[in-house]
């Protein structure tokens, strides 16, 4: 999915991982704000004596950031819309509804792979489902009926690399592969037409515990179809209370701490998705075309939002999210013939949204044992 995209931005793809990318020196003096502003050699070496490399490494995080994410249960929901599908072909009609809700249910979990002073690597797993309700069922549409009835998924793996070069440089690399569409587990698991996949590599400076900045590409699904664009990390701390995160122009958003246990967020995402929708019936396009049997759908929406990070236990943090999500484009595209031409141009309305996330931590304990403070 956008791969938004999604879907690693600063903080969403450099995930360290439960303890080890957690732990993090603090050789300036300052109060603990998550994370510590640069990895030491406790990573590889746990204070031991014959320790020799005590160099300090750059990376893309600063003072102020939320607490790393390593497992996420997320829950979204709309509230009712408007649904206008308009034909760009002949033999197919235009159908007007509503839409009683849109939800969405994603799962996630990074896992610290290599965690050393000069390299960190993390694995990433999702799983995402997004399933629509509509008025009229079923709406004698066909795309339609084939989506509520099957919804729309994504399984992936990504894996992300973060490199630092030294106290001020540093490279991050993330590559992902996914099924993206409406397979079912027992007889589309295989079909490599569900495929997708994305890439995004970036380097950065360092250029203080509170000021880290980055620029690259992302070459992926952000905007709903396969596109290479230029991004931009930045991520900067004002002061104890305020910040900025973005990954321009996927998402920007303005922090503030109001303490270590509590985060609130304002700003704006652009999430994309390209899904596979196989066609109960065959679909004639005309003399010299083949009929197809599937659809390329691709969705893009805007999201204003305001989010709210808390937490409940030392290990474990509630994400509540509120905002309007602005669609763009949710069309039907031919991936039979060569042309890929729009079949169905759909004008998702405007509508209220909220979302619920649980998200595990590095406990408060081992944080400790590790020698940091939280």
């Amino acid at each position: 999915m956008s791969f938004y995209t999604t879907s690693l931005c600063t903080k969403k793809y450099l995930l360290p991982g439960l303890l080890a990318l957690a732990v993090q020196a603090h050789a300036q003096d300052v109060p603990r704000i998550f994370p510590a502003p640069a990895p030491t050699a406790v990573d590889s070496a746990t204070n031991s004596p014959d320790l020799t490399d005590k160099q300090q490494f750059a990376n893309p995080s600063v003072l102020g950031m939320g607490p790393s994410k390593g497992i996420i249960l997320h829950y979204e929901r709309t509230t009712p819309f408007s649904v206008a599908a308009s034909s760009q072909v002949a033999g197919v009609s235009d159908y007007n509804t509503d839409a009683k809700r849109n939800g969405k249910l994603i799962f996630k979990g990074y896992i610290p792979a290599w965690n050393r002073p000069h390299l960190k690597v993390i694995v990433g797993l999702n799983y995402d489902r997004e399933e629509f309700k509509f008025q009229q069922q079923p709406t004698s549409y066909g795309l339609f009926d084939n989506i509520e009835n099957k919804g729309l998924k994504s399984t992936g793996v990504q894996l992300a690399v973060i490199r630092p070069v030294d106290a001020v440089h540093w490279y991050l690399a993330r590559v992902k592969g996914e099924l993206s569409g409406d397979y079912t587990s027992s007889t589309d698991i295989g079909n490599t037409n569900y495929f997708r996949g994305s890439l995004e590599a970036f380097y950065g400076w360092k250029r203080s515990p509170r000021f880290s900045w980055g620029v690259g590409f992302q070459y992926g699904y952000t905007f709903g179809r396969l596109s290479l664009y230029p991004a931009i990390i930045y991520n900067r701390t004002f002061n104890d209370h305020w910040g900025v995160e973005a990954l321009f122009p996927a998402r920007v958003s303005v922090r503030y701490n109001a303490s270590e246990r509590s985060l609130f967020y304002a700003g704006y995402s652009v999430d994309g998705f390209n899904y596979i929708v196989a066609l109960r019936q065959e679909l004639p396009l005309g003399p010299g075309k083949q009929p197809l049997r599937s659809l390329e759908l691709r969705e893009t929406e805007v999201k204003f939002r305001l989010r709210w990070e808390r937490e409940l236990l030392s290990f474990l943090w509630l994400g509540a999210e509120g905002g309007y999500r602005y669609n763009y484009a949710f069309d039907a595209f031919d991936r039979t013939n060569a042309d890929r031409d729009r079949i169905i141009r759909t004008k998702l309305g405007g509508a209220p949204y909220v979302s619920l996330e649980l998200f595990a931590v590095p406990p408060s304990k081992l944080l400790e044992k590790a020698g940091i403070r939280r």
